[in-house]
C-alpha cells in the first residue's frame, strides 16, 4: 500500500471524527437555542403576569389572591433563574464541543495536506520512471536501426 493510501485512510477516519464532531456541536447548539427561547418565554410570560399582578393590586382584591400572585411570581423567578443556570451550562458545553470539533477538523485538514502532498510526490516519481522508461525504449529504437 502506497504511502498517499495509507494516510488517506487516517485523514478519512479524522475527516469522519470531524464530521461527527460538528453533529455534536450542532445538536447542543440547537439545545441551548431551545433553552434561551424557553427562558425569553417564561421572562415574558413572568412579566405580564406581573403587569397583571399590578393592575389588580389598585382594584381592591382580596389578600389571599395577592399573596397567591406573590407566591407564584417568586416561583417564575426560581424557574428563571433555574433555566439561566442551566443556559450557563449549556452555554460552557457547547463551546467544549466546538473546540473539539475544532481541534479534530484542523487534525483532519492537517492530515489532507500531508496526504495531498504525498500523492503529488507519488505522482512526480511515477512521471520520472515513466520518461525514464520512454527514454530507454527510444535509446534502444535508435541502437537497432
Amino acid at each position: 500500500m502506497k504511502k498517499s493510501e495509507r494516510l488517506k485512510t487516517v485523514a478519512d477516519i479524522k475527516a469522519s471524527q470531524a464530521n461527527k464532531a460538528m453533529e455534536t456541536w450542532g445538536l447542543a447548539q440547537r439545545k441551548y437555542s431551545d433553552l434561551l427561547k424557553q427562558v425569553d418565554g417564561l421572562k415574558v410570560y413572568r412579566l405580564e403576569y406581573q403587569n397583571n399582578f399590578n393592575r389588580l393590586g389598585g382594584g381592591g382584591v382580596k389578600v389571599a389572591q395577592l399573596l397567591e400572585y406573590r407566591s407564584f411570581i417568586e416561583k417564575l423567578d426560581k424557574a428563571i433563574l433555574g433555566q439561566e443556570q442551566a443556559l450557563a451550562m449549556l452555554e460552557a458545553e457547547m463551546i467544549g464541543k466546538r473546540k473539539v470539533w475544532e481541534e479534530l477538523h484542523n487534525r483532519s485538514q492537517g492530515l489532507k495536506k500531508i496526504c495531498d502532498a504525498a500523492l503529488a510526490v507519488e505522482i512526480k516519481q511515477q512521471d520520472k520512471r515513466e520518461q525514464l522508461e520512454q527514454d530507454e525504449r527510444a535509446g534502444r529504437l535508435r541502437r537497432d536501426v
